[in-house]
């Protein structure tokens, strides 16, 4: 059974949002900061970055590690293996903050 209708997920609400902004904007130029769209919207780093990797799934965006992320110029993605692994560092950094966060409420004397 397949539910619908309900609220979409954040990260879909980011994403959707960015894909109208990134209609009005050219290639290569760059979109709002993490934190920037985390005041935007706010929600937690992990959502807007979830947002983030749809667009890039898509090839809307591209990402420029520390530079940030640009509108892609349509071409089909390089395949560059360096961009692919900065992508799982990234993931895997948002993820052991993540687990950081909730080891600490579940220790003793935690939230």
């Amino acid at each position: 059974m397949t539910v619908t209708g309900g609220p979409k997920p954040k990260a879909v609400q980011v994403a959707d949002a960015l894909r109208d902004d990134i209609k009005k904007m050219k290639p290569g130029e760059k979109l709002p900061s993490q934190r920037d769209l985390m005041d935007r919207f706010g929600f937690a780093s992990q959502t807007i970055q979830n947002g983030l990797a749809a667009l890039r799934a898509e090839g809307l965006i591209v990402s420029a590690g520390n530079l940030g992320n640009f509108v892609s110029d349509g071409s089909a993605p390089g395949g560059d293996v360096r961009d692919d692994i900065k992508e799982i560092r990234s993931q895997l950094q948002a993820l052991t903050e993540r687990l950081e966060a909730l080891e600490s409420r579940s220790a003793p004397g935690g939230a």
